[in-house]
Order: structure tokens, then C-alpha cells, then sequence
């Protein structure tokens, strides 16, 4: 049986303390989206004032992906994504559910 695709869209806030380490990780999981699957629309919020201090920073940039992918990839998205420094937050939800 084949596996369904869904729609998912994921919220990334990235750290802001260092310029040169926010362009790269924006293409590291923009790259890993479009590898795994079909990448729609990419939304830059850009820098934005935190709600709480996140690892004593007070801003993050905010980047919003939408994708098409197996039930698979947004866990393996997520667990990239905790694992990878300068990324402060991830929020991943499957829109047609």
C-alpha cells in the first residue's frame, strides 16, 4: 500500500547571535526539506522579539516552511532540528488532519 503524503508546515526559530550561522542553517534545513520532500512556500518573518528568554536570548528569526512529505520525515525534521545548535525552537503540525 502506498504511503499518503501530507501537508506540514514548520515554524524554525533560529538564534541571532551570530549573522554568518543563521544563513547557513536557513539552507541546511531548507536544503533537507527539498531533499526529502516537496517544499512549498518559504516564508522569512525575520528577526523578532521572543515572548520568554530562550538560552538567554531575547530575539530569534523566525522561518516558516511548508512541505508535502510522508508521515515519516517531519519526526526525522524535528529530531535534526533538536540536535542542531542555533536552532532555539520547532514547531512541526500536519495541516490537513
Amino acid at each position: 500500500m502506498p504511503t499518503v503524503k501530507g501537508s506540514y508546515e514548520a515554524v524554525f526559530i533560529y538564534s541571532v547571535k551570530a549573522e554568518d550561522e543563521l544563513n547557513a542553517l536557513k539552507e541546511k534545513f531548507q536544503t533537507l526539506i527539498e531533499q526529502n520532500a516537496e517544499i512549498g512556500e518559504v516564508e522569512e518573518w525575520g528577526k523578532r522579539r521572543l515572548a520568554y528568554l530562550i538560552n538567554d536570548e531575547a530575539d530569534g528569526y523566525y522561518v516558516l516552511y511548508n512541505f508535502t512529505a510522508t508521515p515519516e520525515f517531519p519526526a526525522e525534521l524535528d529530531r535534526v532540528a533538536k540536535i542542531t545548535d542555533g536552532v532555539l525552537r520547532t514547531m512541526i503540525i500536519r495541516k490537513d488532519a
